[in-house]
């Protein structure tokens, strides 16, 4: 019977052992004496223990009582204090989270899981994914238009924080139907020496390197062209004409085909890694939980 035990029932009996008197008792709850004594008897029942001898004129605490006042007192503070902590977090996640993401369409099934898990855990709080446009790394982030956003490794920004990993990729090469490479069924970092490849404005330098390195493992320079768009559908018809080629990521090729590209794997390259990130002084209470969901969800999954 004792898992039975109510917190409310914990309660009258504390403030009962500090009066040791029914009236000011129900007094101080709130609630009518014959209230107080039918949450004592429960306790009791409960516990199978005699809690307090009553009689006409006095009120005592038998011995079990003293003890589990003792036993029961700092806890129970301790129990309510964090109740409403959590109470105060709960109300205090509420609105909106913003989540930038360069290919929204493209954000995965472990980021969707995180994104459903928070919304379950705070129902007064949604998570809206925003698409960045094609060279915005970190302008909408700092401004404040987002809270967080999705991008790739590896950058060093001093004011923002990198997050987990959500996602690991193989790179892949994006070439015309007709290009001389398009038969390959895998292609080198060498390779790319014999043609220009697409080069968009406003990637920051580790980034642009890490998907295109300035040359190759034998030293030949790579023709990095500066394509001067900012929309994932030109980069996409600059390839298909044979103009470029483009080293992306497999979920690229998902989500951006066209009938005349083809994706071949680049084998000497390691995986993209995508993180979350958020500016370091974002301290808002719905950033703290969905990050903390995010770390052990993700975390979980790569354990």
């Amino acid at each position: 019977m004792w898992e039975t035990v109510e917190l409310r029932e914990i309660r009258v009996f504390l403030v009962l052992a500090e009066e040791l008197h029914f009236r000011r008792t129900a007094d101080r709850l709130g609630l009518t004496q014959s209230r107080v004594s039918q949450s004592l008897r429960s306790l009791e029942h409960k516990l199978g223990l005699e809690l307090v001898h009553r009689t006409s004129r006095r009120v005592t605490l038998s011995p079990a009582g003293e003890r589990f006042r003792e036993e029961v007192g700092s806890v129970y503070g301790e129990l309510v204090g964090a109740l409403q902590r959590t109470h105060e977090v709960g109300l205090a996640v509420s609105g909106e989270l913003r989540l930038g993401a360069h290919n929204a369409a493209a954000v995965g099934a472990r980021l969707l899981g995180v994104i459903d898990a928070f919304e379950a855990a705070n129902e007064r709080c949604s998570v809206r994914v925003i698409e960045l446009s094609f060279g915005d790394r970190f302008h909408s982030l700092r401004r404040g238009e987002i809270d967080l956003m999705l991008t790739r490794l590896p950058f060093d920004e001093p004011d923002l924080v990198v997050g987990p990993i959500v996602d690991r990729e193989p790179r892949v090469l994006a070439v015309a139907h007709d290009h001389p490479l398009a038969g390959r069924a895998a292609v080198s970092i060498e390779d790319l020496a014999d043609y220009d490849v697409g080069w968009a404005d406003g990637l920051i330098s580790q980034i642009s390197d890490a998907f295109c390195p300035g040359e190759t493992p034998s030293g030949r320079p790579i023709r990095r062209v500066r394509l001067g768009i900012g929309d994932v559908g030109e980069l996409i018809v600059m390839v298909a004409r044979g103009k470029i080629v483009n080293p992306t990521v497999s979920s690229f090729a998902t989500h951006y085909g066209h009938p005349n590209v083809r994706y071949i794997p680049i084998t000497d390259m390691p995986p993209a890694e995508t993180v979350l990130v958020w500016r370091r002084r974002n301290s808002a209470p719905a950033m703290r939980e969905f990050i903390g969901i995010a770390r052990r969800a993700l975390h979980d999954h790569d354990g």
